[in-house]
Parts: C-alpha cells; sequence; structure tokens
C-alpha cells in the first residue's frame, strides 16, 4: 500500500497544495479534503481543491491497479460531512489492462509544461483515447479550434488584469509560488520568466521566474482542450478532477507534454466565454494546453511531494 500511496502522491494539484487527506481503516481508504489547503481568494467554494482531490483519486486508483487490486469506489458516501470525498474498497484484478499500466507507469514521468510547444503529434488517435477516459465520468473532452486561442487569451489577460490589484489573491499566489525546497506550491525552478512566457498564447501569470529564454526560436503551437461537465456539483467536481488525472496521465503515455489550467475558469464571464465555443451545452471546468516538447532536453525535476506520513493515516481495527 505505502508504495502505491506514494506513486498516488505524484497528482496534480492546484499550485501543488496538495489539498488531501487520507485514512486507512484496515480494510478501506477514506479521502477527505483537507481545507486548512483551501485558497480563499482564487477559490473561495473549493471547486478547485475538489477537482485536485479526484486527480489523487484516479492516481490512487491507477496505482493500486498495476499491483494487481481493482477499487470500488464510493463518492460522497456521506451527505452529512462535506470534507469527505470518497472511500475506496479493494478486491484482487490479476490482470488490468494494458492502458491502465501504460498509465502508471506515467505517473511518475507527468511533469506540467509552462514553456511555448509544438504542436501536438498524433492529436486524433490523443482525442479518442482521451474521450475514452473521460466518458465514465460523465464529462466532455474538447479539443478548440485555433481560431478560439486569441478569445481565450484576451479572457486570461482579463482575469490577470481583475486579480492583479486584488492584494489577498496576490499574497495567496506568492505563497505558494516561488519558493525552492518546500514540500510543497511550485518551486521557482518550475516558473517560466516574462520573455517565455510573452511567447506563449494562453497560460496563467505567475510570480516571474529570473530571466531566461528556453526555446527562444520556438513558437508556440500547443492546442487547447475543455475539460467540461453537465452540471456544476462537488460530485462533477470529483469527477473532473478524476478525467484530469486519466488525460494527462494519457499525454504523457503519448508522448505529449501538457498545462492544465484552471485559472482561467474561475470567473464566471471567462467560463461563460469558453463555454460559448464549446459544440454542446455544458460547464467548463479545466482548460489544458497540450503540444509536443522539443527533443534532447534534460527532463526537468519532479516538483516536491509532501510526505506520506502528512497525507496518509493508518487507523488498523
Amino acid at each position: 500500500m505505502l508504495a502505491a500511496m506514494r506513486s498516488a502522491g505524484r497528482a496534480p494539484s492546484l499550485h501543488n497544495t496538495q489539498p488531501w487527506r487520507w485514512v486507512f481503516d484496515g480494510v478501506r481508504l477514506h479521502l477527505y479534503r483537507d481545507d486548512d489547503r483551501l485558497m480563499t481568494s482564487a477559490d473561495p467554494i473549493g471547486r478547485q481543491l475538489v477537482i485536485s482531490c479526484g486527480a489523487m483519486l484516479h492516481h490512487v486508483r491507477t496505482a493500486f491497479a498495476v499491483k494487481g487490486w481493482h477499487t470500488d469506489i464510493t463518492r460522497l458516501p456521506d451527505s452529512n460531512r462535506s470534507d469527505y470525498l470518497a472511500v475506496i474498497a479493494y478486491r484482487p484484478w490479476p490482470d488490468p489492462p494494458v492502458g491502465v499500466q501504460v498509465r502508471a507507469r506515467a505517473m511518475d514521468r507527468r511533469r506540467t509544461d509552462r514553456l511555448p510547444l509544438y504542436a501536438p503529434t498524433g492529436l486524433p488517435q490523443f482525442l479518442r483515447a482521451g474521450r475514452m477516459l473521460v466518458t465514465p465520468h460523465y464529462l466532455e473532452l474538447d479539443l478548440l479550434d485555433e481560431s478560439a486561442h486569441a478569445k481565450l487569451a484576451a479572457a486570461s489577460d482579463r482575469t490577470t488584469a481583475v486579480r492583479r490589484y486584488d492584494m489577498e489573491y496576490q499574497a495567496e499566489l506568492h505563497w505558494w509560488t516561488g519558493h525552492s525546497g518546500d514540500p510543497e506550491g511550485i518551486p521557482r525552478e518550475a516558473l517560466v520568466s516574462d520573455a517565455e512566457f510573452s511567447r506563449i498564447s494562453v497560460g496563467r501569470t505567475f510570480p516571474s521566474a529570473p530571466h531566461s529564454a528556453r526555446r527562444g526560436d520556438l513558437e508556440d503551437h500547443a492546442r487547447l482542450l475543455v475539460l467540461s461537465s453537465g452540471r456544476e456539483s462537488v460530485a462533477a467536481w470529483l469527477h473532473t478532477g478524476e478525467a484530469l488525472s486519466a488525460v494527462l496521465l494519457e499525454c504523457t503515455a503519448a508522448g505529449l507534454a501538457s498545462c492544465p489550467m484552471t485559472h482561467i475558469t474561475e470567473m464566471p464571464s471567462a467560463r461563460m466565454i469558453i463555454a460559448s465555443m464549446l459544440p454542446h451545452p455544458g460547464v467548463p471546468q479545466v482548460v489544458i494546453r497540450v503540444g509536443t516538447a522539443p527533443d534532447g532536453e534534460p527532463e526537468n525535476p519532479p516538483t516536491p511531494r509532501r510526505p506520506l506520513t502528512d497525507i496518509l493515516t493508518m487507523q488498523h481495527k
């Protein structure tokens, strides 16, 4: 169990806050949201927090599957406890599908790539696989037309402008980003410089890294995907996180680079713009940049993670 949980701890989360708590009672594994890690300005209702917990939930399922265990999940098991998100029971699964095994191997290799990217290779095949992965979660995965990038960039810029003088938001952002050596948050070496950010069509504005011009000759040709739900609810957010995890791992397995962006769905006005671009009614939850990174680059170090003892409590009966 401990090895699987360590692997699953590589799950992505908003600003690498890792807002989850797990309790093993000797038989089942219980997932709780950690509201001490709620970003009250950026995420006051906890939508992104729950999405992060959903990503961890999927990582756990994947890590246990490759070890030969099928996971049966009950989501939101107690209507009287808003922090209690899921409970997992186990049964043997000696031969999980090849795709699960491939995605499990991708967990340690997945990185968020905030730099300019080439166009994604093998996009039609990836979209087919991605849509199969999100369908069980009652979500849609849509590829935005390249003409939509300018509208999304403008929406992203407006979000940034609104937030620029929000001191609480800025304090929160600086608390969680740019500090190397911590077991949480986004370290400085994972951020991009102003020069690098200026060559990305749509991205989240973080505190700037020291000047550098990585991929300076590369024009950004990443494509934008949208994960959307049929409605807005805690269950939909949890499913969104699970689907996001599956899509990001599939990206890595397919040799693609990815960068999930939830900031652009923080503001209602931006969400309406994204919704208008979808080919069906839906509630946009996450935008994902997908592309191909240049060959031959050194692998970025993994972002830090909290010790397992901080997120897992063993309560054997």
